[in-house]
């Protein structure tokens, strides 16, 4: 078995890898070649988190097979300083069932992640979208950024959270990281008026801004609420806007930007218009007009990580780095 840790994993991840092997992800999910059960998540409610088991197999010759196991407590970097969400994965051999490698998931996880927001900025968006706004500040939202800025012509960005000394320090990394100007936003009003992306990438149980405020043409990725009950998103903003999710199941199970709407009346579920993956593969048309507003909601599926972890695995073999080691 070969243990990658963090370091390993970040050796081999590019953005623009990530977002290939997740793009491949999404098409072989529409394609029907995945094999996925929902997710199982058991709560811990005296600290605030969350205990989630994401098995998938991915078909093809030989195919993926892989289970991720990660936890999600908000409270983590304020209470403790730790991160948010932590986790680990072990990639399968599909033909034997042997295993192949334990790999840190964290840094996969934020990696693939964005690059799922990246697949539906590429798919979505207009093609001149020039500025984004990222709501949070933390692991997620960097990846985010990342992401958009590599399918999009992105000039300038804008950061807004409720923490101001993290948004300072996210805007002076992601601004060397990646080259162009990302400033703090005044409010969340101004940098939603200012884009033409927008990322959620939160912890917020409600919504981050008023929906009135997105210009026409507008696209957002939604990707930091994962429960019924918890969304980033108002009712105004999804009934406004042309939504597609990573699978229509988790959506409808663990999505509240889409279930609560729904619960109000405000939408039905037809307003969902499709999967990502169909609108890889020409079933589902993406935006039909310029001034349309889109929006991706995403809640994490464990394709993602698959396709990400097989290609941190053979590109760990190529670079001959991890620890070999047998139980």
């Amino acid at each position: 078995m070969l243990v990658l840790t963090r370091h390993d994993v970040e050796q081999t991840l590019s953005m623009p890898a990530t977002i290939a092997a997740v793009e491949d992800g999404f098409r072989q999910l529409a394609l029907g070649t995945v094999m996925m059960p929902q997710r199982i998540a058991t709560l811990v409610a005296p600290h605030n988190g969350v205990h989630l088991s994401m098995p998938a197999f991915v078909g093809g010759d030989p195919g993926t097979l892989a289970i991720k196991i990660v936890t999600v407590y908000n409270d983590n970097p304020v209470k403790n300083g730790q991160p948010t969400i932590q986790g680990v994965l072990l990639l399968h051999d599909a033909v034997t069932g042997g295993l192949l490698a334990l790999m840190d998931a964290e840094y996969l996880t934020a990696m693939r992640t964005g690059a799922a927001s990246g697949v539906a900025t590429r798919h979505l968006a207009r093609p001149d979208a020039q500025v984004a706004a990222i709501f949070g500040s933390g692991v997620q939202a960097g990846t985010q950024l990342m992401a958009v800025c590599a399918v999009r012509p992105i000039e300038r960005a804008w950061v807004f959270s409720l923490n101001e000394a993290g948004d300072q320090a996210y805007a002076a990394r992601m601004t060397q990281t990646l080259g162009i100007p990302v400033v703090r936003a005044a409010s969340a009003r101004a940098a939603v008026e200012a884009a033409d992306v927008i990322c959620t990438a939160t912890n917020s149980p409600t919504p981050l801004f008023d929906g009135a405020w997105l210009r026409p043409g507008a696209h957002i990725n939604a990707i930091g609420a994962y429960t019924r009950t918890t969304r980033e998103l108002d009712t105004t903003t999804v009934r406004r806007g042309r939504v597609y999710v990573d699978g229509r199941q988790a959506a409808q199970a663990e999505a509240g930007d889409i279930v609560i709407p729904i619960d109000e009346g405000a939408i039905t579920v037809e307003h969902i218009v499709g999967e990502l993956g169909g609108v890889l593969i020409g079933q589902v048309a993406g935006r039909t007009a310029p001034d349309q507003i889109t929006i991706f909601k995403s809640v994490g599926m464990a394709v993602q990580d698959a396709v990400t972890a097989a290609r941190v695995y053979a590109r760990a073999q190529e670079l001959r780095i991890g620890q070999q080691i047998e139980l």
